[in-house]
């Protein structure tokens, strides 16, 4: 997994010595388009944010399920927590590793999906959809003008060789 993967790589990471079967949607599979919807922001941390005014989605982008291979597990956080931009909300658990999710955004939870307690591979076959994790009303606006554009976003991804 590329080190540059802050989502991939906290102090969480354990390797399962399971071979990673590929997501769902694309999995880092050859060949495979990763999507990156303009409408959305980006953290470099690899989450994506929906502004909805007072509060905004938050999950991980395509490219982040595509390093982590199958999910197997998600860890929300609890319904009124609050968090400041850059902590860790829960966790991924995949096949692969154990990976923190960082909030890009200062807030307090105001939902969480509790699809992805039976359901996490949502998150591999449909990040941006199905698969989004919690959300938060924002504290700080100004936060966002912090976060990445999808091209921006792109522009900072490792290339493929």
């Amino acid at each position: 997994m590329n080190d540059s993967l802050r989502t991939g790589l906290s102090n969480h990471e354990r390797n399962y010595n399971t071979p990673p079967q590929g997501g769902g949607k694309g999995g880092g599979q050859r060949g495979y388009i990763m999507e990156f919807p303009e409408e959305l922001l980006y953290s470099e941390d690899h989450e994506w944010t929906r502004d909805e005014g007072d509060r905004a989605t938050i999950g991980i982008t395509d490219y982040a399920q595509s390093q982590l291979k199958d999910i197997v597990y998600v860890d929300l956080p609890e319904i009124g927590a609050e968090f400041k931009k850059g902590e860790s909300i829960g966790v991924v658990e995949s096949v692969k590793t154990v990976a923190d999710v960082f909030t890009p955004v200062t807030g307090q939870v105001v939902e969480r999906n509790l699809e992805l307690r039976s359901h996490p591979e949502y998150i591999n076959v449909d990040p941006y959809g199905k698969g989004w994790i919690i959300k938060m009303e924002i504290k700080d606006r100004e936060e966002l003008k912090g976060l990445l554009s999808a091209r921006s976003y792109q522009g900072s991804l490792p290339k493929e060789e």
